[in-house]
């Protein structure tokens, strides 16, 4: 049962509904409809690609950050799911 925790539907913040859709939604489909959001937006840091550069609704969700890495991206929208 350990992956309970991941496929349990969780509420969005407003800042992480601004950029994926309203929720809930399991943590699996955020990481998914956000990687989906940073591709289509073309987000990637060209020079390294495990960077996303943010825009302004990304910023919101990422403290305020202008660039993260794909694992502080998934610390930092821990913090938008409730």
């Amino acid at each position: 049962m350990a992956n309970s925790a991941l496929s349990k539907p969780l509420n969005l913040s407003p800042e992480l509904t601004a950029v994926i859709g309203a929720g809930p939604l399991p943590r699996t489909e955020v990481v998914k409809k956000l990687w989906e959001y940073i591709k289509k937006n073309n987000l990637q840091n060209p020079t390294n690609k495990r960077n996303i550069l943010a825009d302004d609704k990304l910023k919101a969700v990422f403290g305020g950050k202008s660039e993260v890495t794909m694992f502080e991206m998934t610390k930092l929208v821990s913090a938008h799911l409730k």
